[in-house]
């Protein structure tokens, strides 16, 4: 019985581990696309793909891993937000300000990030192959 038991809790562990988990607030996420407005919110690992969301206020949210992959941030307000690992493949984020923000190992692949803010912000391992960041801090190849 005491084997039976192990072997129960052993598989439910590892399922629990096999199992990747969401840690966005979904209350934040509705705020979010009925407002635009969501500042210090837990959006980390989200599912933004193709949000509207221009001028949207973002102030230090939490997009730890998000997807805004072709997301619409023109204008947005992520200044000192945490963009760690999410993938903004394609995004438009013309004139945002992602002054402070924490974009290290962001994904930028082919997005639009011209005359964007980026004062003070992690850059380290952005990907910004493809990308329009023409006006902002933002480097483009070199060091």
């Amino acid at each position: 019985m005491n084997t039976q038991l192990f072997s129960a809790v052993l598989a439910i562990t590892a399922l629990a581990i096999a199992v990747p988990t969401r840690a966005e607030n979904p209350d934040h996420v509705k705020r979010l696309l009925a407002t635009r407005s969501c500042a210090g919110c837990d959006l980390a690992g989200a599912t933004l793909t193709a949000a509207h969301l221009t001028g949207a206020d973002l102030r230090n949210a939490n997009l730890q891993g998000a997807n805004l992959t072709n997301a619409n941030l023109e204008g947005a307000d992520l200044s000192g937000a945490n963009l760690q690992n999410a993938n903004l493949t394609g995004a438009f984020a013309s004139n945002a300000s992602l002054n402070l923000a924490n974009l290290k190992n962001a994904n930028l692949n082919g997005a639009n990030v011209s005359n964007a803010e980026t004062t003070g912000a992690n850059l380290n391992g952005v990907d910004v192959t493809g990308a329009l960041v023409q006006g902002s801090g933002i480097s483009v190849g070199g060091n």
